[in-house]
């Protein structure tokens, strides 16, 4: 099992209406990160930097979930309220793990 973290960053003025779109996360959308093997995922916010951290069998499903069209969906939703890159994917930067403890 791989731990993953990274961060995305919001825009401002755009906290309220982020934390109410996954309020109401589509079923379709939780269904694609489950049969990507994705589990234990959450979001936190701290001003509008977001950490997020999840957990799956294989880092290599986050690069081949780029491909889903439920998820290409939502990014496109999410579009006007975070940072993204030019490709329409939202700007993450990877965190590395420095401790870990069971």
């Amino acid at each position: 099992m791989a731990r993953v973290a990274f961060v995305m960053q919001l825009k401002p003025g755009n906290e309220a209406i982020y934390k109410q779109k996954h309020d109401k996360i589509w079923p379709e959308m939780l269904e694609t990160l489950r049969d990507q093997g994705i589990r234990n995922y959450s979001i936190y916010r701290r001003e509008l930097t977001l950490f997020a951290y999840l957990e799956c069998d294989d880092p290599d499903v986050l690069a081949a979930g780029r491909d889903s069209l439920v998820v290409r969906r939502w990014w496109k939703m999410m579009e006007p309220y975070m940072e993204y890159n030019d490709d329409g994917t939202p700007w993450t930067e990877t965190i590395e793990e420095v401790f870990h403890a069971d």
